[in-house]
C-alpha cells in the first residue's frame, strides 16, 4: 500500500527536478529531489512541506503550459496535445500532495 502511495510522489518530485534542471536552475533540482526524504522523519510539518511543494509544483506546471501555450499560439504552432501532457501533470503532481493525506504519511497520536 505504501509503495502505491509513494510512487506518483516520488515520480512527480523526479519530473519537477527534472523541470527545473531544464531551465538552469542548478541547486534547486537537488532540494527537489531530496525533498522527500523528509517523509523518513514521520512528522506533520514534514508531510505539510512535501505538500506544499507539491502544490507549488503543480502551479508552476500550470504557469508553464500557459506560458507555453501562448508562445505556440504565437508562432503558429499546435498546442493542444502539450497543454494535454502538462495539464495531466499538473494533476499527478497536485493528486500527490492529496495522496500524502494518507494516514500511513502522517504520525499516530500520541496517547495519553
Amino acid at each position: 500500500m505504501m509503495a502505491i502511495l509513494l510512487t506518483p510522489v516520488i515520480l512527480s518530485f523526479v519530473v519537477l527536478a527534472a523541470h527545473f534542471l531544464r531551465q538552469g536552475l542548478p541547486l534547486i533540482p537537488w532540494i527537489v529531489l531530496l525533498a522527500p526524504f523528509l517523509l523518513v522523519t514521520r512528522q506533520a510539518w514534514a508531510t505539510r512541506v512535501l505538500q506544499a511543494v507539491l502544490v507549488l509544483g503543480a502551479l508552476e506546471w500550470v504557469r508553464t503550459a500557459v506560458t507555453l501555450i501562448r508562445l505556440r499560439i504565437a508562432i503558429g504552432e499546435p498546442w493542444g496535445r502539450m497543454a494535454i501532457i502538462l495539464g495531466c501533470v499538473a494533476l499527478v503532481t497536485a493528486a500527490s500532495a492529496v495522496a500524502l493525506q494518507h494516514r500511513k504519511f502522517l504520525p499516530k497520536p500520541k496517547r495519553g
